[in-house]
C-alpha cells in the first residue's frame, strides 16, 4: 500500500525539499561572475589603451624621421617625435598611471618605445591593481622600387660663374666656382640623400654607412646634352643603319678640263750623210744652203685607268745643203762647214694629258657598317676615301649619333605641329623600335671628320662646290660625356667617378636632351626589357630631372643630331630670306620639339622635375620650364648653393617614409 506524505516527518521532508537551491547556488557563483565581467572590463580597457598608445608612438617615429630627414637625429626631430606622440595620447589618458616613451637613431632607423601603467577596477577584488603596457615601433626612410634619369645641360656656359654675363664658355675650361663644379656637388649630394650612402663630397648631415642595404631597388641614369648626346655606343648594331648620307666630298675628275705636258725624245740617225770642211780668208760668210723638212707620223693614243691620256708619235727630219759657221779674223772670214747629203733622223714625241681632279663638296652616302663589331659591341673607326687627293682615311666615331626621320616645318613657325608628336616623326617618338626594314626608323653615326661645310670665299654655298682648294671641315662639333643607362650605384666611388666625368662644352640644344633622357627611362620603349619591372616583377616609378641654365642656342654650322642645318635642312622646307639662314630657325624647332616632349613624358606617368640653373634665362624660357614640369615641380636656383639644396630636397620628395613596424 502507498505510504502518504502525511505519514512522514517534518525532518524528512525538509531534507527532501529542493526549492531553495537557487538561491544558495547564486550566492556561491557571485564570486566566478564578478571575475569574468571585471576581467572583460579591464581588457576592454586594456585593449584600447594598447591601440591608442601603439597609434602614438607609430605618430612619433614617423614624425621625428620627417623632421630628420636627410639629416642627422638632434633635438629638434626627438622634440617633434614627442609633441606627436603627445598629441595622439595624453597622460593620464584613459585613466592611466605613469606614463613613459622614448626615441632613438641608429643608421637612419628611429625607435620609439612607450609605456604606460593601467590601473585595474573589477580585478581589484582579485589582487590585481595595475598593468603595465609596452609597445615599440620604427619608422625609416625607404623608398619604393625608383629610377632617376639626369637629364643634364652641359653647354659651354655651365663653365662660368653663374651671374657673370660677361662669359659664354670661359675658352671651354670650368672657371672657378663655375656651375658645372656645383651641378657635381648637388648630384652627389641627391644621391646621398637618396640612398643613404656617404660619398666624398661634403653635402652636410653625410650618412655614416658607405654601402646601400635597402632592399629597393634604385637606379640612375644621365643623359648630359648640348649639341648632342652620347647614346650611340649603348644600343644595340641593329639600331644603326649600314648606310648614312653626310654633307662630306668625292676627289675625282672633272669630266672636261685636262692637264698637259710634252716631252720630246733625242733625234736619232735613220739613213744618209754627213761631211765637214773649212775654208779660209773668205771675204765674206757664206749664207747658209742648208734644207730640212719635218714629218709627223700618225699619233697613237691611250687612256689608262685613272683617265691619263698619252699620245705617242714619231718627227722624221731630212736635211740637205751646207750649214755653215763663220768667225772673223783680220777682216776677214774662216769658215767652218757641214754638208748634209739627205741626212735622215727621227725623234719620239710624247704628250701626257691628265685628267684635272678636283674635290666635289655635296651629300655623299657612305657604307658605315664597318663599325658594327656584333651585339651591342662597337668599333672607334672606319676607313672613308676622304682624304687629301681621296686617299682612304681612317675616321673616328666618339658615339654620339643624327636622329632618325622627322617632320619638316613648312612656315617657319613650328609651335602648332608639335604637340601632340606628328605620328610620322620618328626623331621625336619617345618609344618606337628601329626596323631595318622601316625606312628612316634608324639612327646613323655622327661622322664629323667626313663631314664639310661649303664655303665660297665668306659665303655659304647650298648646292655642290667643286673646287681644287682642300677645304678645312668649317663646321662646329661638340660630343658631349657618354650618357648612362639607368643602373643601380651601390658603390659611391663609380658614382663619383662618372658625375666627375661631366664636361660642359658646345651650345644649347634641350630637345635632344630631352628625348634621350625620356628613351632611356622608358618602360615601353627601346629598353622595355630593362625598364618595364624589377627583376622580381615589381613596379617602379619614375622621375626624370631636367636642369638647364640658359636659352636655346643653336647655329647653322654645327653639326647636330639632323646633320648640319645650313645644308642639311632636314627640319624645314622653309628657306631663310637672308644668306646666314637656319639659327633662329632651328632655334624655333627646338623649343616646339621641348613642349611636345614635355607632354609626351608627363602622358606616360613619368614625373618631370625642372630646375632653371644660374639665373641665365629669359621670361618666355623660364614660362616654358614652368609648363614643361610636372605640376609643383618646377624650381629655380640662382646659384650653386641653391641648386644644392634644390636637389636635395627633391631627392626628400622623391623618398617616401614607410612605418616598417
Amino acid at each position: 500500500m502507498r505510504q502518504s506524505w502525511r505519514g512522514r516527518s517534518f525532518l524528512t521532508r525538509l531534507a527532501r525539499d529542493v526549492r531553495g537551491n537557487t538561491l544558495a547556488l547564486a550566492a556561491a557563483a557571485m564570486f566566478p561572475l564578478a571575475g569574468v565581467i571585471g576581467g572583460g572590463v579591464d581588457m576592454s580597457r586594456l585593449y584600447l589603451t594598447k591601440t591608442r598608445l601603439q597609434q602614438a608612438c607609430d605618430a612619433g617615429v614617423l614624425a621625428g624621421r620627417k623632421a630628420m630627414g636627410t639629416g642627422s637625429w638632434n633635438t629638434n626631430s626627438n622634440a617633434r617625435a614627442l609633441q606627436l606622440f603627445s598629441v595622439n595620447f595624453q597622460s593620464g589618458a584613459y585613466g592611466t598611471g605613469d606614463l613613459t616613451r622614448n626615441f632613438t637613431e641608429d643608421n637612419g632607423v628611429v625607435t620609439g618605445t612607450a609605456s604606460v601603467a593601467v590601473p585595474m577596477t573589477i580585478m581589484r577584488i582579485f589582487g590585481v591593481t595595475t598593468r603595465m603596457l609596452d609597445v615599440t615601433c620604427t619608422a625609416r626612410m625607404e623608398i619604393p622600387n625608383t629610377d632617376v634619369m639626369f637629364v643634364l645641360d652641359m653647354s659651354g656656359s655651365m663653365n662660368c660663374v653663374a651671374g657673370d654675363k660677361s662669359c659664354t664658355n670661359n675658352g671651354n675650361v670650368p672657371a672657378p666656382g663655375g656651375k658645372i663644379g656645383g651641378l657635381k656637388t648637388a648630384v652627389k649630394c641627391f644621391y646621398e640623400a637618396l640612398l643613404k650612402v656617404n660619398t666624398a663630397e661634403v653635402c652636410g648631415d653625410d650618412p655614416a654607412t658607405t654601402s646601400y642595404t635597402q632592399t629597393a631597388q634604385i637606379r640612375i641614369g644621365f643623359a648630359p646634352y648640348s649639341v648632342n648626346v652620347n647614346v650611340g655606343k649603348l644600343l644595340p648594331n641593329g639600331y644603326l643603319a649600314d648606310q648614312w648620307t653626310y654633307q662630306s666630298r668625292e676627289y675625282s675628275w672633272d669630266g672636261e678640263t685636262y692637264n698637259s705636258t710634252t716631252s720630246n725624245g733625242n733625234w736619232t740617225y735613220v739613213s744618209g750623210s754627213t761631211s765637214d770642211g773649212s775654208a779660209n780668208n773668205q771675204s765674206s760668210c757664206p749664207s747658209d744652203t742648208y734644207h730640212s723638212s719635218t714629218t709627223t707620223s700618225t699619233p697613237i693614243e691611250n687612256t689608262a685607268q685613272d683617265g691619263t691620256v698619252t699620245i705617242t708619235y714619231t718627227e722624221t727630219k731630212t736635211e740637205t745643203g751646207r750649214d755653215n759657221s763663220c768667225s772673223r779674223k783680220n777682216g776677214k772670214y774662216n769658215v767652218n762647214y757641214t754638208d748634209y747629203n739627205n741626212y735622215v733622223t727621227q725623234r719620239i714625241v710624247t704628250t701626257t694629258k691628265k685628267p684635272k681632279y678636283q674635290y666635289t663638296y655635296k651629300p655623299i652616302t657612305f657604307d658605315v657598317s664597318a663599325l658594327k663589331a656584333g651585339d651591342s659591341n662597337w668599333e672607334n673607326s672606319l676607313s672613308l676615301p676622304v682624304g687629301t687627293a681621296g686617299s682612304t682615311v681612317s675616321v673616328g666615331w666618339d658615339g654620339c649619333i643624327e636622329e632618325r626621320q622627322t617632320v619638316k616645318n613648312s612656315d617657319g613657325d613650328p609651335s602648332d605641329e608639335w604637340d601632340p608628336i606628328p605620328a610620322a616623326a620618328y626623331d621625336m617618338d619617345i618609344d618606337r623600335m628601329p626596323d631595318p626594314a622601316v625606312s628612316g626608323s634608324q639612327w646613323g653615326p655622327m661622322l664629323p671628320d667626313a663631314v664639310w661645310g661649303r664655303y665660297s670665299g665668306s659665303s655659304n654655298v647650298y648646292g655642290e662646290l667643286k673646287t681644287t682648294s682642300n677645304l678645312s671641315h668649317n663646321i662646329s662639333y661638340y660630343c658631349t660625356t657618354e650618357a648612362r643607362k639607368l643602373r643601380t650605384w651601390y658603390t659611391p666611388s663609380d658614382f663619383e667617378s662618372y658625375v666627375n666625368s661631366l664636361n660642359a662644352i658646345g651650345n644649347t640644344y634641350h630637345d635632344i636632351g630631352m628625348v634621350w633622357g625620356a628613351r632611356l627611362i622608358s618602360p615601353t620603349g627601346i629598353f622595355a626589357s630593362e625598364n618595364a619591372t624589377t627583376p622580381t616583377g615589381g613596379p617602379i616609378q619614375r622621375h626624370i630631372i631636367f636642369m638647364t641654365d640658359g636659352d636655346t642656342m643653336s647655329y647653322n654650322d654645327d653639326y647636330n643630331a639632323y646633320g648640319i642645318s645650313w645644308w642639311d635642312r632636314r627640319q624645314t622646307t622653309y628657306a631663310p630670306a637672308n644668306g646666314n639662314g637656319t639659327n633662329s630657325d632651328t632655334s624655333k624647332i627646338i623649343n616646339a620639339h621641348l613642349d611636345g616632349l614635355c607632354t609626351a613624358i608627363k602622358n606616360k606617368n613619368i614625373t618631370l622635375w625642372v630646375i632653371s640653373y644660374g639665373g641665365g634665362i629669359n621670361a618666355t624660357t623660364e614660362g616654358r620650364l614652368q609648363a614643361c614640369a610636372t605640376s609643383g615641380h618646377y624650381y629655380s636656383a640662382s646659384d650653386s648653393a641653391a641648386l644644392l639644396a634644390r636637389f636635395k630636397q627633391i631627392a626628400s620628395e622623391i623618398a617616401q617614409l614607410r612605418l616598417t613596424s
